[in-house]
């Protein structure tokens, strides 16, 4: 089911309220989002820890999860170390032709591949599946890729339509039960031949079909596969934008109601999308060089800066500030909520930067898909504080991804059980 939004347009100015400041924790390798419970949003949530979010935190590793589009691979890159700690095979042949990558609070990644399909990876070998009943876990653990259908650590595919694209996982966390506790799902979206939008809600599990719905008479073109890119708010539901069908859409994770909000006037084509803390899109306007958020509460769009140059993916820090890949004027920007002013950072090789995520420590990942000499591809790793690049990864092949390929999206409106 579809309903209309009563979206409106307000701009802001410079005196937004401002968030709280980047600081340090011991023990940690890098700056970190301190926040409170209040500052976070998590007041009054069940399911909250004391300073919201947290369950990346928990894990034993860090990890950013990059797609190799032409080659049908995926790259795994501990993002402490900068090594590639895994390479996996999508599909039977490069033709899978992978995108968008979206990472769990156990930090589990779902690929989802162009060609029609998204499976899921198991970041630890106890949750990986002995296919062959060797009692050994058979899984890259470096820069090559296992053939399709040997690695053990891939558990489930998940046919879709051709040309899918948005994904997003939710945090699994359920306030409706005594300890909180329950078992993420997996969004994900896509346009079939006859233009009807699908989203689909899968077990994080296996994939099964949880919830479904359709959007029939889709304006936009084909080869943009309909929702374009995705993330969820802290209530579970899906959010996606519309790229050359410019509009916002709300998934409810109950009713699976879908809301579409239309993009603001003069808004000719949306792009990236991320969530801040209190469950509020922001969404880049690829060619009007405009950063825009939406108010969840209000159903209003407010224009939040102007930003030169073809604008690409993004990711929201917890101070609400943005963090944006620009084409044409190379680089990456920095829009600072606190004061609306915008840094423009120059990047090494910069040639095509496509997606930027956040890491668990708190430092900023761009992927540059034609960065450097052949094979090309570069992600940055980049200090939030000075911008200095801490280092550079190789070893890619044109790598386009450009959603929440390190978990840090979800985990900043996640809030999941204690202990």
């Amino acid at each position: 089911m579809t309903t209309e939004g009563s979206a409106t347009l307000t701009t802001t100015g410079n005196d937004d309220e401002a968030g709280d400041t980047l600081g340090t924790e011991s023990g940690t390798t890098g700056p970190k989002l301190d926040m409170s419970a209040e500052e976070s949003g998590a007041e009054g949530n069940p399911c909250a820890e004391t300073t919201g979010g947290g369950g990346l935190a928990e894990i034993a590793f860090s990890n950013i999860w990059i797609a190799n589009s032409p080659e049908g691979t995926v790259s795994r890159v501990d993002t402490v170390t900068g090594e590639h700690v895994g390479r996996y095979a999508t599909g039977p042949n490069n033709a899978s032709d992978p995108s968008r990558t979206t990472v769990n609070l156990q930090g589990d990644v779902a690929v989802l591949n162009r060609q029609g399909s998204v499976i899921k990876i198991a970041a630890e070998e106890d949750r990986c599946v002995d296919l062959n009943d060797d009692g050994i876990i058979q899984t890259s653990t470096n820069d090559t890729a296992l053939g399709w259908g040997v690695d053990e650590c891939i558990v489930w595919e998940v046919p879709l339509h051709p040309g899918a694209r948005a994904a997003a996982w939710d945090s699994g966390s359920d306030p409706e039960s005594e300890d909180c506790e329950g078992i993420p799902s997996l969004w994900v979206s896509a346009l079939d031949a006859q233009n009807t939008i699908h989203v689909w809600r899968l077990a994080g599990t296996d994939g099964a079909e949880e919830g479904h719905a359709t959007m029939p008479n889709w304006a936009g073109a084909q080869e943009w596969g309909g929702l374009y890119g995705g993330a969820v708010d802290k209530g579970r539901n899906f959010w996606a934008i519309g790229k050359d069908d410019p509009a916002l859409f709300r998934t409810d994770f109950d009713t699976m109601e879908i809301t579409r909000y239309d993009a603001p006037q003069g808004v000719g084509r949306l792009y990236g999308i991320a969530m801040d803390k209190d469950g509020n899109p922001y969404a880049t306007a690829e060619f009007d060089n405009r950063l825009l958020r939406f108010n969840a509460d209000s159903e209003t769009w407010e224009d939040l800066a102007t930003i030169q140059g073809t604008l690409r993916g993004l990711a929201v820090d917890g101070l609400g500030d943005a963090w944006v890949a620009t084409n044409g004027n190379c680089g990456l920007a920095h829009y600072h909520l606190a004061d609306g002013t915008v840094d423009t950072i120059t990047l090494p090789e910069c040639n095509i930067p496509v997606g930027v995520s956040i890491d668990v420590d708190g430092f900023v990942w761009v992927v540059d898909q034609w960065a450097g000499a052949p094979p090309f591809g570069r992600a940055h790793k980049l200090d939030p504080l000075d911008y200095t690049v801490e280092f550079t990864v190789m070893g890619f092949d044109t790598p386009y991804t450009y959603s929440d390929m390190t978990g840090a999206g979800l985990d900043l409106v996640s809030y999941p059980p204690v202990g």
